[in-house]
């Protein structure tokens, strides 16, 4: 059998390295800046365990609340930009 993801409208924050508050401001008390001089990286508690989020990594919030990171190159492939108007436009980088 096949099966098509259900379309679903996400929240998400990309971590650049540089914007741990927005990303703190984001997931709250479901992360953990633990990023080295030298390597910046976010721990996400999510609901299997913690997960280290590099730079250039998204952070989602789940349909449930939820939050988990997804690498960058997944997250172009699965998930395009939602606007107001409700037109789907390709996201910039």
């Amino acid at each position: 059998m096949k099966f098509r993801k259900k379309p679903v409208v996400i929240e998400a924050v990309h971590f650049t390295g540089e914007n741990v508050a927005e990303c703190k401001g984001f997931a709250g008390s479901k992360m953990e800046d633990v990023s080295l001089t030298s390597s910046p990286m976010l721990i996400i508690y999510t609901l299997e365990g913690e997960m280290r989020c590099r730079q250039g990594d998204w952070i989602i919030k789940g349909v449930k609340g939820e939050f988990y990171p997804c690498k960058n190159d997944i997250f172009e492939a699965t998930y395009e930009a939602v606007y107001d108007s409700g037109i789907n436009r390709t996201m910039l980088p």
